[in-house]
């Protein structure tokens, strides 16, 4: 069901204090923390003895002890005392999950730990560069599977029924698609030349009149997306234009994290090549863009429960052909997972 080699977000680094909590991945329990030096500790969230979580504990020097009968596992998963005064059992253990700080976020692994790579996360290339700014928001809790949002951001068409007030406009209705593939996941995109730009982003380009805009939309296995809109004066945009300086970029970095098969938690940001201390326009943008993502998580969740009670078969479009794909390959991915865990365990 999910890719398990792969880096996911846990957290923001900021919702992970020196309280013991339970987060939820791929339907796995975990109990994280901070330690003194802050570190961020992620363990198994079961006591090996009578499988109390471990989140009901306490930490005691960095340490955690199981909120039971006192077994005290030290930051590697490894038991350091339990009661009784005999020997510590060889199997009195749980296990510990590669963890990586980065962007403000926690990721973490869920497969195999000896081949985590914390080069390989999600590359974000303007992150830290002082001339683009950012706004950002809550992790949002979906009540439908992991899929069914990276379905939503390999489709650019949705945008002129569900974002109508927002990022829809006429030629998204309409306009081609274009679907390549990449070494590690889909892009679907399109330019629409001419064309009056969208009511979010009337707000905030800073030119008058019709616009060339692209939309690129672009998911990465296993359920991370760029979302890419660039907005240049009419004339200027397209595969070859030169865009103009007063071209306006937005990248929308989307980190869909399963936390069962039915639910997901969805993290965002974007970053913009304009105004970047504007701290009112990043309002703007965080409260404008929190709506529009309302709109699809109340479109998603009936998708679930549309598609969990259907009583006749769904159809695909010629535009699902990106959805598609990334699906495909996606399956292959967990297939060729699987019956390699399966080898080693035989």
């Amino acid at each position: 069901m999910f890719l398990k080699n792969a880096w996911y977000v846990a957290a923001w680094d900021h919702e992970v204090t020196t309280e013991l909590q339970q987060v939820v991945v791929l339907g796995e329990k975990i109990c994280m923390y901070r330690t003194s030096r802050n570190e961020v500790i992620a363990l198994e969230d079961a006591c090996p003895h009578r499988k109390l979580p471990l989140s009901k504990g306490r930490i005691k020097d960095d340490n955690l002890e199981c909120g039971y009968h006192g077994l005290t596992f030290d930051c590697a998963g490894q038991c350091v005392w339990a009661p009784g005064g005999g020997r510590i059992p060889s199997n009195a253990k749980v296990r510990t999950y590669p963890v990586h700080e980065k962007y403000g976020l926690v990721w973490i692994w869920m497969g195999n730990a000896a081949i985590a790579e914390p080069e390989e996360i999600f590359d974000i290339p303007n992150f830290d560069n002082p001339a683009w700014g950012m706004n950002r928001g809550a992790a949002m809790e979906l009540d439908c599977n992991y899929l069914y949002m990276c379905d939503n951001l390999l489709d650019p068409t949705h945008v002129a029924w569900v974002h109508e007030s927002s990022f829809g406009q006429a030629s998204t209705k309409d306009t081609p698609l274009r679907v390549s593939k990449t070494d590690d996941g889909i892009i679907v995109h399109r330019w629409m030349m001419d064309v009056e730009p969208a009511p979010f982003y009337k707000k905030v380009i800073g030119f008058e009149g019709n616009c060339d805009r692209l939309q690129h939309y672009e998911v990465r296995y296993p359920s991370h997306a760029l979302i890419k809109a660039v907005f240049t004066p009419a004339g200027t945009g397209g595969p070859d234009g030169k865009l103009h300086d007063d071209v306006f970029i937005m990248d929308s970095y989307n980190f869909m994290t399963p936390t069962t098969d039915k639910k997901t938690r969805y993290y965002w940001f974007q970053l913009r090549n304009i105004r970047p201390d504007d701290e009112e326009l990043s309002k703007v943008m965080s409260d404008d863009v929190q709506h529009a993502f309302e709109e699809d998580r109340a479109v998603l969740n009936e998708v679930q429960k549309g598609m969990d009670s259907k009583t006749s078969p769904h159809i695909d479009l010629p535009i699902d052909g990106g959805q598609l794909r990334f699906r495909r390959r996606l399956q292959a991915m967990i297939q060729e997972e699987a019956a390699v865990d399966e080898h080693m365990a035989n």
